[in-house]
């Protein structure tokens, strides 16, 4: 007897730590058009550079009479590629106040108009002999990412029961590797890869759009949104029981409950507000240090290497973009198995862990880059190192950082929060496109000793400074960060926040 009494509370736990097929089913619906759509838009441009820029030249010269310089060339290439960046900071500025205005769900599926207008634009380019479609397709593409970005996280942040909010809010990277894995995998010759399949490759964005716009209604809206910022108490207990089931979703229903308490009479905060409230600066800070160094902690230096060194490992250059899709699926798995371990290790050392791992990467990997030609087996070592790094982003910042914007900020500050994280994210995402070039000609391989300087800098801070979150509800963690600011206030300094094991 006293056996079955103590199996029956440890049953009752591992059945919290599995979600619901209902849970997992909608988190896909979400994925499928939002997250998923940035990864694949990233990694589908790749495949078709040469054809498009021959079909530019060929454009112009039907226009003009005469051959496109270089200089232009190179120009409106650049410019291709380089406008979803600002779409997608565009998208991020705008998708908390669509989220607010339109609830989570609305917004996701009103974003899907702009991949379906992008996949439209950019597959009649070709025919239309008109490249200036592919600019706006792009920029659109850009927008539907942002929004996709900001908000299928919120989506699936406030959906995810406490005990499963880290893994659950994995699908946010999940999709994004997978986005960029299914890109690389559909821009192989043997797919749409060739010169002439390139409209219909850049117009495949529409495809995840036409399956979320199917699926995504199906499934409620979030029960936090319905009831903090609507009121509406039926429609949320209807929600958590359809997410959870009727007998599991009381706890759920009590933590939203307290946090709507907390939050009468207080709207919504817009983006500048957050800047003025002294008790978010130590939440602020972390997002602005998190978001930037996620994509400037040498992850687009491993990627532009990886042909160089693949090439030097005696890999034949046909067969490189194939050992590229295996740096993809590398990612994708590294997330998978980051959702597996958040809730058992922690947000804390997963990130500590993965910039850890990532600064000695950094070291090895530009001793390697120095000596490449000294001795045969060095180029592996290089190989090594691109598919360790990529292990140790995809295993720390690059699964943990949506998470943690998520976890900082409680139900009225958190759209907010993902406009400034998300446009953080897309700013710092240019600049590296702009500055990395320069970077990379004036350092060569030690400019991995920049990218060395930043990943110990950011391990070192959230060390100190950022609490373990893992299983807390959002008014817990708020309150350590106030906690924080009271022992600063009494002692006149500045000590780690080393209340929360890590």
């Amino acid at each position: 007897m006293n056996e079955l009494k103590m199996n029956g509370p440890e049953e009752s736990t591992a059945l919290k730590k599995v979600p619901s097929k209902s849970l997992l089913l909608a988190v896909c619906a979400a994925g499928i058009g939002g997250t998923f759509q940035y990864g694949y838009n990233i990694s589908i441009i790749n495949a078709p550079t040469k054809a498009v820029q021959n079909f530019i030249n060929q454009t112009w010269t039907e226009r003009y009479n005469t051959e496109i310089s270089t200089q232009v060339l190179t120009l409106l290439w650049s410019t291709i590629v380089s406008i979803f960046t600002l779409g997608g900071l565009v998208g991020a500025s705008v998708g908390g106040t669509l989220a607010i205005r339109f609830g989570r769900k609305g917004t996701l599926l009103f974003n899907n108009t702009f991949a379906l207008l992008a996949a439209l634009f950019m597959g009649l380019s070709y025919p239309s002999g008109t490249f200036e479609l592919l600019i706006i397709g792009r920029f659109l593409t850009g927008v539907n990412a942002g929004i996709g970005i900001c908000v299928q996280a919120l989506y699936i942040g406030e959906i995810a029961p406490r005990a499963l909010r880290g893994a659950m809010a994995m699908g946010t990277s999940i999709f994004i590797t997978g986005g960029i894995l299914t890109g690389q995998v559909i821009g192989l010759n043997e797919l749409l890869g060739k010169e002439e399949y390139w409209p219909i490759l850049l117009s495949t964005i529409c495809i995840p759009a036409i399956i979320q716009l199917l699926t995504l209604p199906w499934f409620p809206e979030s029960p936090r949104y319905l009831l903090i910022d609507r009121g509406d108490d039926v429609a949320c207990k209807k929600a958590l029981m359809w997410f959870h089931g009727p007998d599991k979703y009381h706890g759920e229903k009590e933590d939203i409950e307290r946090e709507r308490v907390s939050a009468i009479g207080i709207k919504p905060k817009k983006p500048w507000e957050l800047f003025t409230d002294t008790s978010l600066r130590w939440q602020l800070l972390t997002l602005f240090i998190i978001h930037t160094s996620q994509q400037l902690n040498g992850i687009n230096a491993i990627y532009f290497y990886a042909d160089y060194v693949f090439t030097q490992a005696g890999i034949p250059a046909d067969k490189i973009p194939y050992a590229t899709v295996g740096t993809g699926a590398c990612e994708c798995i590294t997330a998978l198995t980051c959702g597996l371990l958040i809730e058992s290790l922690g947000r804390r050392a997963l990130i500590i862990g993965g910039y850890s791992l990532m600064s000695v990467c950094c070291i090895c990997f530009t001793i390697a880059l120095t000596f490449q030609e000294s001795s045969p087996w060095v180029p592996y070592l290089s190989m090594i190192c691109v598919f360790a790094f990529i292990l140790s982003f995809g295993l720390g910042p690059g699964g943990v950082t949506n998470i943690l914007t998520t976890e900082l900020f409680t139900q009225t500050d958190r759209p907010a929060a993902y406009m400034i994280g998300g446009s953080i994210n897309w700013i710092a995402f240019f600049f590296i496109g702009m500055i990395f070039p320069f970077i990379v000609n004036g350092l060569k391989q030690y400019c991995f000793l920049v990218f060395l300087v930043i990943c110990c800098l950011v391990a070192t801070y959230i060390f100190f400074v950022v609490p373990e979150t893992k299983n807390k509800t959002f008014l817990e963690i708020q309150r350590e960060f106030r906690s924080r600011k009271k022992l600063i206030a009494a002692n006149g300094t500045e000590g780690p926040l080393l209340s929360t094991p890590m």
